[in-house]
């Protein structure tokens, strides 16, 4: 038997998250980038970076507003995610942008596809630490109003989006099976990730808005039953660079919202 997480929700950690023991502040509000290419993108596109090395990533902050936004990444897995989040929190962020990547669970999903991610089905284990999970089909809600400032920036911008969705999120990308993708299919995912619902947890229980925009990676609806990688065609690199741009200018906007 594990130890019940959610027995001891109320009670603080005894090792204080990465932030509260350093000085070093960040702006109000951070975007997280989950793919190494999209923090490329952002590099290179979006005005000059202060870079510092953020446990296995990077923190960028603008050289000239070094208190506006900020944007960490790469990272993967809800452990990790999770990890940056609470340091990002504990550093003075008070609003988050995550940008990430899906698997397609739906046929109504293609690669380049635009997701906002309303719902997460829990199937990590870092939410158990952050929720109460004795229920049979954990489900975590990304923030109602923040995600709705999200669908306003698409659509003024004019781009399509699959809204309302609910996604799986997984610890195992190799363990995808058949047998899974059909049950959480049947429970209403569209797309699978690894590290939202976690996200979203933590975010909740340190009373953080939070709200997820993935574009659509890869697909494992196919009729035949076998995976579909869409990371080389032109239009899920076309739709990256949208979503970086709508995700860059959002944060910003909420960085200087405060």
């Amino acid at each position: 038997m594990s130890y019940p997480a959610w027995s001891d929700l109320n009670s603080p950690s005894i090792v204080p998250p990465s932030g509260e023991r350093k000085a070093r502040r960040v702006g109000p509000a951070a975007l997280m980038v989950s793919a190494d290419p999209d923090m490329g993108l952002i590099r290179q596109g979006f005005g000059k970076w202060q870079s510092r090395a953020f446990f296995n990533s990077s923190l960028l902050v603008k050289e000239d507003d070094p208190l506006g936004m900020s944007v960490t990444g790469p990272y993967i897995g809800a452990p990790y995610g999770v990890m940056l989040l609470e340091s990002l929190i504990a550093k003075g962020a008070q609003a988050v942008i995550v940008l990430g990547w899906c698997g397609g669970l739906s046929p109504d999903l293609a690669p380049g596809d635009l997701v906002v991610v309303e719902n997460a089905l829990a199937d990590e284990g870092t939410s158990r630490h952050y929720m109460d999970l004795r229920e049979d089909l954990p489900t975590v809600t990304a923030d109602t109003r923040l995600t709705a400032t999200l669908l306003q920036s698409l659509g003024t911008a004019g781009l399509d989006t699959h809204t309302h969705a609910t996604i799986w999120t997984t610890d195992a990308i190799y363990r995808e099976t058949s047998e899974k993708v059909a049950w959480y299919t049947d429970k209403g995912a569209c797309a699978v990730d690894m590290e939202c619902s976690a996200l979203f947890a933590a975010a909740a229980f340190r009373k953080i808005p939070i709200a997820a925009l993935l574009v659509v990676s890869d697909s494992l609806a196919r009729a035949d039953g076998t995976w579909d990688p869409g990371f080389d065609k032109k239009r899920f690199k076309l739709m990256r660079k949208q979503a970086c741009g709508i995700a860059m200018e959002l944060t910003g906007t909420l960085a200087h919202g405060f």
